[in-house]
């Protein structure tokens, strides 16, 4: 599997090799999300977010890195602008290319890379 491209918040596209699944390019807090036509990455993540708080509290809110998270994706749900991120992600999608979102904080706010994944 390789990268062809990433797109940061401000549309930079730059070169991303060594992308693995679970973020760890981004950070080892992140969250990682796979969109798909009929599957928007804000269902994605509000999908992921209601999972993570599912989980958080059968585990009765003792992980702080799951708490962590949780904050991360109600942070990126209320101040995404999920137009744009669709409209650059079904660009790929339509064409069956693979695409995913790293979500991570970046100076106190959620930052956004979308990664178009070849040969996935």
């Amino acid at each position: 599997m390789s990268i062809i491209m990433i797109m940061d918040r401000g549309g930079v596209v730059k070169s991303w090799p060594g992308f693995s699944r679970g973020g760890t390019s981004v950070g080892v807090d992140s969250v990682e999300l796979f969109p798909a036509l009929e599957h928007c990455v804000e269902s994605a993540a509000g999908e992921e977010f209601w999972r993570l708080v599912n989980r958080y509290l059968e585990d009765r809110g003792g992980d702080s890195k799951l708490q962590e998270r949780i904050e991360l994706l109600k942070a990126f749900l209320e101040s995404a602008d999920f137009g744009r991120l669709r409209s650059r992600s079904e660009v790929y999608l339509v064409k069956g290319k693979k695409v995913s979102f790293a979500i991570c904080w970046k100076e106190g706010q959620p930052y956004c890379q979308m990664a178009v994944v070849e040969g996935a």
